[in-house]
């Protein structure tokens, strides 16, 4: 069979049924051959191959299988790179192929030729250069076999036009074996028993649920620990979702933009259990005195991460999954455990949510509010980045993972539209809601294109403050409001742009709008833009400075910096 034929069918026989790409001279002939597999593979055809690997991503984070962007050669490859990178920083699994120059011209500076190997390198698990057709199918396989095994990510495949074009004789395998890759998915023993006596020796255990905890699958044990220990849990913005944020134990997420009940607890515990976090310093604050006043065991299937950031007592290297499972069986002993520590966190949750003018301009968070009325638990949150992303992380409840979709490591702006276009992909049957800011919107605004003629209806809200928000309010905070190259000054009317793409949407300027304006989104069957006009200075608080310690958290209800509650 040519070399097309080949990657299709190796794709296919790996779970793949989507892509999202864009074409170009070097991949003329794998897009030509989609047309004989139409019905068994479809390709979303962006307009941008950022988009595209965003798309991609997306649709990985949703479902647990890799998701698959196609660009052609030179800046279409060179597109994909910020996306490569998002998907880098938050561990999802991507396969991203890229055209390549004929393989005679490697090296020459042909048109269009871009060291893609070179410049992947760092962002990517793996990637690799295909130079013949006989290659094509093994090839494959090992990328997807790299892009989830262990700490999942993305995997680059170089792809010269020549081997599209060739023929192979060779059949694609049942599987490979990659000797130099296999990752350790089973925790010690000696570890787990050992971390089992350092939680019933504890009274004032609090749980933090990353990313890791969503990407295992799981939320189930997770949630069986906490209810067994009575643990308080508290998440990343990449591990929301790992517990149903309706669950009296569920703090929200901790670190910067935290929830006070959260960053209280995490000051207070007396053992932390970090699970499939890496302790970025959004979550930390200032490395020298965070957990200062704690035991940390850290469960984490990258052994990479374990120290990295935060000294730990106890390392457990393993899979989130199987590591939680071995624990609550060596936890079998039923522990009378003081109750006082959960139930002073239970009283000090009712004091954690901030008040807010319900007659004054639109705030954000009075839109999401109202989005949460419309959310059913199925459905999928996906966000830019910048304050809205922030406000979203802050006060919408998730309710089961893998419906919560923000970039986190890389805070890369630009990324809910298309990224709310892979995760309708991925799940068709449930809303997907893009909550976007002004900025973050335009960046990569004109996948509405795709939206429209590919017909996937999502839901972006647009919050729509005409800054750039979250660098606007660092500079009213650290910089005495000196407003330098943060102003969006007048934005494109939204909805005309929505109209002009063959769509619909409405604008808000009064909180009473919100509730029609979100009933005519819901019974469109095509995209419908929401534009929110909300107060221009709103501010995410509490807030924690940049590099300080948890206990200057400031901002919002706090009557003063470090002071989680008025009640000590």
């Amino acid at each position: 069979m040519k070399g097309t034929e080949a990657i299709i069918e190796t794709m296919l026989k790996s779970g793949t049924d989507t892509t999202f790409g864009y074409p170009g001279g070097s991949v003329i002939p794998l897009f030509d051959e989609y047309l004989e597999y139409e019905g068994k593979i479809r390709n979303i055809l962006v307009r941008h191959e950022q988009a595209a690997a965003h798309a991609a991503d997306a649709y990985a984070r949703v479902t647990g299988k890799p998701g698959v962007c196609i660009a052609t050669s030179g800046p279409g490859s060179t597109n994909l790179v910020t996306g490569i990178m998002t998907a880098y920083m938050d561990s999802s699994p991507l396969i991203a192929f890229g055209g390549q120059v004929a393989v005679d011209l490697l090296g020459n500076d042909a048109f269009q030729e871009a060291d893609m190997l070179g410049i992947t390198m760092p962002i990517t698990k793996h990637s690799f250069q295909i130079r013949n057709a006989d290659e094509i199918s093994e090839t494959i396989l090992k990328a997807y076999k790299i892009a989830t095994g262990g700490r999942p990510g993305p995997v680059y495949i170089d792809l010269p036009k020549d081997p599209q074009i060739q023929e192979t004789h060779k059949s694609i395998p049942k599987d490979v074996h990659i000797e130099s890759y296999q990752p350790k998915t089973h925790p010690h023993t000696h570890q787990i028993n050992k971390a089992a006596q350092m939680i019933m020796n504890a009274q004032r255990p609090i749980i933090v649920a990353g990313g890791g905890v969503v990407l295992a699958n799981s939320a189930e044990e997770l949630t069986s620990l906490a209810h067994f220990l009575k643990a308080p849990v508290t998440t990343t913005l990449m591990g929301k979702g790992s517990i149903d944020e309706s669950d009296p134990l569920s703090l929200g997420m901790l670190g910067m933009h935290g929830r006070k009940i959260a960053n209280y607890a995490v000051l207070n515990c007396d053992l932390m259990i970090a699970i499939g976090c890496r302790f970025s310093d959004r979550i930390t604050g200032n490395l020298e005195s965070f957990a200062d006043n704690c035991k940390v065991i850290h469960i984490d299937i990258d052994p990479a991460e374990i120290g990295k950031n935060v000294s730990v007592d106890l390392p457990i290297v393993g899979d989130a999954k199987l590591s939680l499972l071995a624990l609550l069986k060596a936890l079998t002993e039923n522990i009378a455990k003081d109750t006082s520590w959960y139930e002073r966190i239970r009283e000090l949750q009712k004091e954690c949510n901030c008040d807010y003018n319900e007659k004054a301009k639109i705030n954000p968070r009075k839109v999401l509010d109202e989005v949460l009325k419309v959310k059913k638990e199925n459905d999928i949150i996906a966000t830019g980045v910048g304050q809205h992303q922030m406000f979203s992380a802050h006060f919408l409840k998730i309710n089961k993972p893998r419906t919560f979709i923000s970039s986190g490591g890389a805070g890369t702006m630009g990324f809910g539209l298309p990224a709310s276009i892979g995760a309708k992909t991925a799940r068709p049957n449930v809303n997907v809601f893009d909550i976007d800011g002004d900025g973050s919107f335009q960046m990569n605004s004109q996948e509405l294109a795709t939206c429209a003629e590919e017909n996937i209806k999502v839901n972006p809200i647009i919050i729509s403050n005409h800054y750039l928000g979250m660098v606007r309010q660092w500079l009213e905070i650290y910089f005495g409001k000196r407003y330098s190259q943060v102003s969006l000054g007048k934005n494109p009317d939204f909805v005309k742009l929505a109209q002009a793409y063959g769509l619909d949407g409405t604008s808000v300027t009064k909180p009473d709008e919100l509730k029609d304006a979100l009933q005519n989104q819901q019974k469109s069957k095509d995209t419908y833009i929401i534009n929110v006009e909300v107060e221009q200075e709103s501010n995410i608080l509490p807030m924690l400075p940049p590099g300080g310690h948890i206990k200057e958290a400031f901002g919002g209800c706090m009557v003063a910096p470090g002071c989680f509650f008025n009640k000590r």
